[in-house]
This record gives C-alpha cells, sequence and structure tokens, in this order.
C-alpha cells in the first residue's frame, strides 16, 4: 500500500522528461566510433583540417581521448592542459575567490584566460599553425580559446549533478588542479564559485560557433548532435511548457515520501532533496526520436533569456533563472539544519552574489506531529544564544525550543521565510520549498550533533549567521506575518485564486488556484513555475493551439516560459471532476 499516493494508486511521477525535436528523429548520433565518424565528415568539408573539441569541467578525459587516439591515429593532438599554469600559480591567482572558506567563496570575476600560461599558449598556437599533420586536433577546457580561427568546434558539455557525482567518487578534478581525491565538497566549492563561472561565460562566448554538441554525461555512453538540432530543441523549449530533469540525493535527515511518490529505489536508507526545477543544476532532455540528449537546462537560458524569462525579468536578473523549486523530505527522516539564509547586502559585500535567497515551505504533506521552527521566542538574549550555539559544536547538546519558536504544520500550509529568519522543517512533513536561487548560501547554526553521509560532520556557519539573524522577528512577527497568510484574489465558476506569499520583503510572488473546471491563466511576460500540489493528474493547454497539449502528474514541477502568453489548466484523465490545485510562482513586477 503506497501511504502517500493520492488515493493509495501508482505513482505517475515522470522521473524522464523530454523536450521531443520533430523533424530530427535521425539527428544523434550515438556511441564513440559513430562520433568520430561523422566528426571526420564535417572536417572533410572544411579546408583547414582542425578540429577543436571544448569541454565543460568533468568530462572524463581519458574516455574521450582515447577514443580520439583510436579515430584520428595519424592526427596531432593538443591538450588544453598542458598549456595551464603551473597549479601553484594557478591557485594563487584565484585564491581569493577559492577562500579557505569550508563551504564559501567568492563569485568569481575572471575569465578563461586566468587558467593559462600565456607564452605557453603562445608557442602551442605556433605549433598547431605550423603542423604538417593530415587532421589537428585541440582538446579540453579552453580548447577554443587556444585556436579560435577556422575549425570544426564540438561542445562537451556536462550536467553539474553528474559532475558532483564525480567528485563523489574521485573521478574528476577541478580545472588546472589535479586534485580528484580532494573532498568532494572543497572541489564542489572550487567549481561552484569559480570553473563553473568561467566555463559558462566561456560557453555563452563561443555558443553561435559551435558544430556539433556532444553528451558524455553516462561514461562509455556518448552522443552527438548538431548544434542546430540542439538549437531547434531549445527554441521548442522556450515557447511551450516543459519539465526539466529532477535529480534525487540522499541526506542525513532525509525521508521516505519520495521514494513512493516518485517512484525511486525503495533499497536506498532515504531521499532528502529532489532538485526539480533548478535550471543551473538541472539537466534538460531533447528527445531526437528515441533518443534523450541530455544538456544542462542552464543553456536554455542563456540562448533564450528574453523568451524564457521575460523582458522585465532578463533585465533585473540578467541571465539567471531567479525561481527554484525543489523538495525537503523528512517523512520518518529527521530534522533539517536550524539555519538561516543572509540578508541582500551580506550576500553582495561577502559573497559577490547581486540577491539572495528568500524562500518559503510549502507543506505538500504532513503527518499529524509535523512541525517548523521559525523565527525566535519573544525576548530572547542574542548574546546567550549565540553562546550557547557556539558551545553546542563542542557539547553536542543545544535546546533549540528555548530560543526558537515552533508551530504546528498541516497539508497545504505555507510558511514564509524572509532572508535573515531562523527556520527548519521539522520531521515528518514533505516541503516545496520554493525560493530564489542563489543556491548554497545556507548559514548553519545548528545541525542536531549529526554527522553527515561522508562520516564528517556538516560544517556550522554560526560566525557568518549571528550578522544576519533578524532578532526582531519573534513569536508575535511570526504569526503575522510568516504562516498562512493567504488572501483571496479572485473566484469563478469551479475555480478560485488565492494569494499565499511571498513576504513583502520577498521578490517572488505565489498563487494557489484551486479548480474542477479549466482555469485560464496569462504570463503576463513574466517565468512562470508551478507545481501540482493536489489532484492526480492536469493538462495544460494553449487556447490558441501555439503548442502541444502538455500533462503534468501530482508533485510534478514545471515552467511556463514568458513566451507563452495565455494558457488553460484543468483536471485531466483519473483527476476529472475532481478538486485540483497548483501553486504558481513569478516575479513581482
Amino acid at each position: 500500500m503506497n501511504k502517500y499516493l493520492q488515493n493509495n494508486t501508482n505513482s505517475n511521477y515522470d522521473k524522464f522528461p523530454v523536450v521531443q525535436v520533430p523533424g530530427e528523429e535521425h539527428s544523434c548520433t550515438i556511441g564513440w566510433e559513430n562520433i568520430v565518424k561523422g566528426l571526420h565528415s564535417l572536417l572533410q568539408q572544411r579546408k583547414k583540417k582542425i578540429l577543436v573539441l571544448e569541454c565543460y569541467q568533468g568530462v572524463h578525459d581519458n574516455e574521450v581521448l582515447e577514443a580520439l587516439s583510436i579515430g584520428f591515429p595519424e592526427a596531432c593532438i593538443f591538450e588544453s592542459s598542458s598549456v595551464m599554469k603551473e597549479q601553484d600559480s594557478l591557485y594563487n591567482a584565484i585564491k581569493d575567490d577559492v577562500t579557505d572558506d569550508e563551504i564559501f567563496g567568492y563569485m568569481t570575476r575572471y575569465t578563461m584566460d586566468i587558467y593559462f600560461d600565456n607564452v605557453k599558449v603562445e608557442r602551442m598556437r605556433s605549433l598547431i599553425a605550423a603542423s604538417s599533420s593530415g587532421y589537428v586536433i585541440v582538446y579540453g577546457v579552453g580548447a577554443s580559446f587556444i585556436w579560435q580561427d577556422s575549425s570544426v568546434i564540438a561542445y562537451l558539455d556536462m550536467a553539474r549533478w553528474e559532475i558532483q557525482l564525480r567528485f563523489r567518487r574521485n573521478e574528476v578534478a577541478n580545472v588546472g588542479f589535479k586534485n580528484k581525491t580532494q573532498r568532494a565538497s572543497l572541489q564542489y566549492k572550487q567549481a561552484f564559485f569559480v570553473d563553473w563561472r568561467i566555463c559558462d561565460r566561456w560557453k555563452k562566448q563561443i555558443m553561435k560557433k559551435i558544430d556539433v554538441f556532444i553528451d558524455t554525461n553516462k561514461a562509455g555512453d556518448p552522443k552527438m548532435v548538431p548544434a542546430s538540432a540542439v538549437l531547434k530543441g531549445l527554441d521548442i523549449a522556450a515557447s511551450r511548457p516543459f519539465r526539466v530533469v529532477p535529480y534525487f540525493d540522499q541526506g542525513p535527515w532525509g525521508g521516505q515520501w519520495m521514494k513512493e511518490v516518485c517512484e525511486l529505489d525503495k533499497r536506498a536508507v532515504n531521499y532528502a532533496w529532489c532538485f526539480d526545477c533548478v535550471p543551473e543544476e538541472n539537466s534538460l532532455y531533447l528527445g531526437f526520436g528515441k533518443v534523450l540528449f541530455e544538456i544542462p537546462s542552464i543553456d536554455l537560458v542563456f540562448t533564450h533569456p528574453v523568451q524564457l524569462l521575460g523582458p522585465n525579468v532578463y533585465g533585473r536578473f540578467g541571465d539567471e533563472f531567479p525561481i527554484r523549486f525543489d523538495f525537503l523530505d523528512t517523512m520518518e527522516g529527521g530534522n533539517l539544519s536550524l539555519q538561516v539564509h543572509p540578508l541582500v547586502e551580506y550576500i553582495q559585500e561577502k559573497f559577490g552574489m547581486h540577491y539572495t535567497q528568500e524562500e518559503s515551505y510549502y507543506i505538500l504533506d504532513a503527518e499529524e506531529d509535523a512541525k517548523v521552527y521559525l523565527g525566535l521566542k519573544e525576548e530572547v538574549n542574542p548574546e546567550a544564544m549565540i553562546n550557547e550555539l557556539c558551545q553546542a559544536q563542542r557539547s553536542g547538546v543545544f535546546d533549540a525550543e528555548k530560543y526558537v519558536g515552533v508551530y504546528p504544520v498541516k497539508k497545504h500550509d505555507h510558511v514564509l521565510i524572509p532572508p535573515g529568519t531562523i527556520h527548519c522543517s521539522g520531521s515528518n512533513s514533505m516541503v516545496l520549498e520554493i525560493s530564489a536561487t542563489p543556491y548554497i548560501f545556507t548559514f548553519k547554526l545548528w545541525d542536531w550533533g549529526r554527522v553527515g553521509l561522508d562520516g564528517r560532520p556538516r560544517p556550522i556557519n554560526i560566525e557568518h549567521g549571528k550578522h544576519v539573524i533578524q532578532w526582531e522577528r519573534t513569536e508575535s512577527w511570526v504569526k503575522k506575518e510568516a504562516i498562512n497568510c493567504f488572501v483571496p484574489i479572485a473566484k469563478g465558476n469551479g475555480w478560485c485564486e488565492e494569494r499565499t506569499g511571498l513576504h513583502e520583503r520577498e521578490f517572488i510572488e505565489t498563487r494557489r488556484h484551486w479548480f474542477t473546471e479549466k482555469v485560464l491563466h496569462n504570463t503576463d511576460g513574466s517565468v512562470q513555475v508551478l507545481n501540482l500540489v493536489q489532484g492526480r493528474e492536469v493538462i495544460v493547454e494553449s487556447p490558441s493551439d501555439a503548442f502541444t497539449p502538455f500533462v503534468v502528474h501530482y508533485a510534478e514541477t514545471f515552467i511556463i516560459p514568458a513566451a507563452v502568453g495565455a494558457y488553460t489548466i484543468r483536471p485531466y484523465g483519473d483527476s476529472e471532476g475532481e478538486e485540483c490545485a497548483t501553486i504558481k510562482a513569478y516575479i513581482r513586477k
């Protein structure tokens, strides 16, 4: 019996959503042998037989280089890594952005050239120009920086969750470093603050020059698609509802809800997170016939920012996707860490981010004893609380309820958490977290004496946290400003609309629609993110047939690009005649 599923039926959550690319059913080439043949064919059409394989950070170099050496036995292969700065010199160049903090760095301002030794690069360029070999191959991160003249450019893109898994397995290193065996969390920090920023800047610069994309997310199973076909798929995604590929991960406080509702591996101890709308972290599947081609979903933001985000959101945030939906599962699990997020001025000064993590907890499901920790008790002494938090890191004991407010929650409650508010979801709840997207800026204050899945104590950030806690947010403030601040907006035949948040200090607006009939929505020129929080399935349609009808299942998050304009949602299939509900988030004008 599936205790968490609506009506105790089987799961219909789609873990492999795909954007089909019609007319390109045969555009995908599979396997290194066939890919090499395809690259040979492309080179035959060029005067200069120079192949540049630009890589995102995290590609398995040995796999690719072996395939190239077999497929191009006479080629002269130049590796970008051989002309990078010595590791000590590179570290000195970027150390202020990497920092010696356990978790946090500074969003780097550097570009691709920071990795390279100018003298070595010029020498390699001369060797490439003078090469008499039939084929010349330039490979690696920054390959197209080294050789920018006429050539065939193949881009080996990577999904960031796969990169993180490769860090955990000690398979890949940071750009320019030989640190495969370094602790994964430190590799991730350096990639997040430095490598990925630089690789993204370079990717955007060369995007229109790329001839083919190569998907190497699955070891030993590469796929290649012409850039024109990939861009066609991104065009389609930017003009219709779509979903990114959800990623599920375990955690020390994880629960059991997602195992059933999302039909995950029952052998896993738990699942703590599901990142199902974090375009910088998630992937996007483009369907070429029956083949799924995986690219980072942030590529859609880079190539179609106005169509996807809308002019106002793009003007405010640039080519970043500012809304994040994810799951936090504590059903039969433990409490999240007691934490606080930085204020805007703090995150700007300390980390180089221009906006902060404004968030809320929408309670998707809850047991009778579910609760949230939120804000402070009245008349808390800040110095005493900080002292006890510091002592708890040695003693392993902290009485959270002495200082922090505790409130029961039930299904469909909405808890608002503006920056600077201490908070934590308790056990036995299923949270749909709706937030802004500055990614990792969470200051943990207390983690209930636990260790992480790697057996190490999880880093605590009291020094940062004490500077941003808003001590006036006590119980009286929480009850008035932060829990179930619902406001009726409109209603019609078979539907009603409510405003559920976020807080006035936050830039995201959320609306909930209850409906048994078709409801008309409009993007009004701004990207919208929705989740089906009640009902087995609904269908999203265009009043003008501008896109193919799109079916959404319970708990699935989906994105409506700004360019869509008008769209409708109605109960579908097993949900026809039943009451359904969606929660929708968008950026306030």
